[in-house]
């Protein structure tokens, strides 16, 4: 019996995405985490299998799924072995190419959505600026309107699939002096004079997602590259942020459960003064507490899930939903590097990339700081 939130159509998915996963990216994770980089060929190849549109109008190749089939996928994901290849094609599926279906005309949708569910073109989103991240009314990137068009100067840093991406969803001040109401959304094309990948940053985890400086020099785009209205950007870009941060939570807090099922199993083999260290009761009680975090938080995640399949916009729950899962992968990973020991802090062993990888969910998508004032707010605080 499928288990709620999902339905046995929602199994017979996560088998055939398990299956791809295990059997096409997994054994290729230690190489990809020594290289820093993984194949743009990822994206053709679940482009053609139709994992990148799962969600998406058949109209425009997708497969006319609900919400719950891409939350199928971010759990999936997370067995590949590589939180960096997980992050990348997430970007793709749940945070610069919604923006597109949901606000861009059919030329828009026809010239870059269609060809980002075959993973014929990459995405990424350009929000954060080396000094506003969470505070998106404070970017100082600029599109300044000319005849025929926009010409855009700026930066953005910590872009996930910024080196590779062929296009961008890009946020961008149109008029300094409108506060929110003067931000605007654009997709643009990479191969545009004055676009530069200035650099691509080394990190303590997801190292096989790239992550970029990108800076935007006098880039001039033709007006059709607006997405949606003018002045709209802001909440159209809030409204994109609550998908990042629930598929963040969903894949996150599976990589914890695996952290957690490795954990155990160690537990179960390893043994000190004449038993399996599992029998101990301190590491007994520290399993039993990962496993009840990690299911309370999964319950969570599944619950804001199940309200966004519904046609809600739960906000609320998916603060708490992605602050939890956060804080809660965080601890399942250090608990589970303690319980490997010695073992858990070699790089030989693949407990310590879980490690690394599980901390960025506490700041990518809305920092734990940021998720609180806004949990805070929705109660009255």
């Amino acid at each position: 019996m499928a288990r709620w939130p999902f339905s046995a159509e929602h199994d017979e998915l996560r088998r055939s995405i398990r299956a791809f996963v295990e059997s096409e990216l997994a054994p290729h994770a230690e190489e990809w985490e020594a290289k820093e980089d993984f194949p743009d060929s990822v994206f053709t190849r679940m482009g053609e299998l139709g994992f990148l549109g799962l969600s998406y109008p058949e109209e425009y190749g997708g497969g006319g799924g609900d919400y719950l089939c891409n939350v199928v996928l971010g759990e999936e994901m997370s067995r590949c072995g590589s939180g960096g290849v997980a992050m990348a094609v997430a970007v793709q599926t749940d945070m610069a190419v919604p923006p597109i279906l949901k606000f861009g005309t059919e030329e828009q949708k026809q010239r870059y959505l269609v060809p980002a569910l075959t993973g014929e073109k990459i995405f990424c989103l350009g929000i954060t600026e080396p000094d506003a991240g969470s505070d998106v009314q404070n970017i100082q990137t600029t599109a300044t309107k000319v005849d025929g068009g926009w010409v855009i100067n700026g930066r953005k840093i910590f872009i996930t699939n910024g080196r590779r991406a062929h296009a961008i969803t890009l946020v961008a001040k149109t008029d300094r002096g409108a506060g929110h109401h003067g931000i605007s959304l654009f997709v643009v094309d990479t191969d545009a004079p004055g676009f530069e990948v200035a650099r691509t940053l080394h990190k303590v985890g997801m190292l096989t997602s790239d992550t970029a400086e990108l800076t935007f020099t006098d880039m001039f785009v033709p007006e059709e590259a607006l997405l949606g209205k003018e002045g709209e950007g802001f909440y159209n870009i809030s409204w994109e942020l609550q998908g990042e941060r629930l598929i963040g939570a969903a894949g996150t807090i599976e990589g914890a459960k695996r952290m957690f099922e490795a954990a155990l199993a160690y537990a179960n083999e390893r043994k000190t003064f004449g038993k399996p260290i599992g029998k101990h009761q301190v590491i007994r009680h520290a399993l039993a507490d990962m496993a009840t975090e990690v299911e309370a938080a999964q319950q969570l995640v599944y619950m804001a899930a199940w309200k966004v399949n519904n046609g809600e916009y739960p906000v609320r729950e998916i603060s708490m939903a992605k602050l939890l899962t956060g804080e809660v992968a965080w601890k399942v990973a250090d608990k589970a590097l303690q319980i490997f020991g010695g073992y858990g802090y070699a790089m030989e062993f693949p407990i310590q990339r879980g490690w690394r990888d599980s901390r960025l969910i506490r700041i990518g998508g809305g920092t734990d700081e940021v998720m609180r004032e806004i949990i805070g707010r929705m109660e009255g605080l």
